[in-house]
């Protein structure tokens, strides 16, 4: 069994601007956490996941998956792609992952590899 970490995802307030947990769950399964996904909010996740390369080399990146549904207004698209930048830096991690759909998370380890 694959052992890896999401933390919460995280969501904008529109009033006060501030990133904040969207929730106190703490994510072990990929699955759910797609499906806890909203189909027309984005949201930021950190995700870590351990995976062994082509090298037979273990890693565990840290990433920020960026998900961004196609169906999320104008407003909310403007918001969460001013902040990415910054919840990248303040999370300090080494890459983001951009998602439309929240099944995109089934072929995270390639992306992941990729």
């Amino acid at each position: 069994m694959l052992l890896f970490s999401v933390r919460i995802p995280d969501q904008i307030d529109k009033q006060t601007l501030e990133i904040s947990q969207a929730d106190e769950e703490v994510y072990s399964d990929i699955l759910a956490l797609a499906e806890e996904l909203p189909d027309h909010s984005p949201r930021y996740v950190l995700l870590s996941y351990p995976l062994t390369l082509a090298s037979g080399r273990q890693s565990v990146p840290y990433v920020l998956l960026y998900y961004l549904p196609v169906t999320c207004n104008a407003e909310l698209r403007m918001l969460y792609a001013g902040a990415k930048e910054l919840m990248r830096n303040t999370a300090e991690t080494g890459r983001i992952i951009e998602m439309s759909e929240a099944e995109d998370l089934e072929t995270i380890e390639e992306k992941l590899k990729g």
